[in-house]
């Protein structure tokens, strides 16, 4: 699948995140190697520490469904944003040096990175 579509499938997740207190809507959307896209928005809590990022939404829907392997993963911001670091080492772990597509709302542009270029010390390594 291309970056655009993914991003697209991204894109459409962003529409349903819970971003009430941040107003910070992330998509993100996860190709599995077997071709099928799950998709993740971050939902916020007033209990702020147990917001979940839309990156391990994705991640952890899709390994709910049963999916391990994956191929790719796309994100979507108001500005570009990469990745937190809990997100990174949730990428890292669950994922084999995955390539993560990052776009931004308004702008044609789709950076591409490796997640071991953006964490190159993951904990527990």
């Amino acid at each position: 699948m291309n970056p655009k579509k993914l991003i697209t499938y991204a894109k459409n997740a962003q529409n349903y995140a819970k971003a009430k207190y941040s107003n910070y809507p992330v998509g993100a959307a996860l190709l599995t190697k077997d071709g099928v896209v799950v998709k993740g928005c971050n939902i916020e809590s007033k209990a702020y520490p147990t917001t979940l990022c839309a990156e391990r939404v994705a991640i952890f829907s899709a390994i709910a469904q049963g999916f391990n392997n994956f191929k790719a993963l796309a994100l979507i911001t108001n500005d570009g944003a990469f990745p937190c670091g809990s997100c990174r080492q949730i990428i890292y772990e669950y994922t084999d040096n995955i390539l993560i597509y990052i776009g931004q709302n308004n702008d044609k542009k789709i950076l591409e990175v490796h997640i071991n270029d953006l964490l190159p010390n993951p904990f527990g390594k």
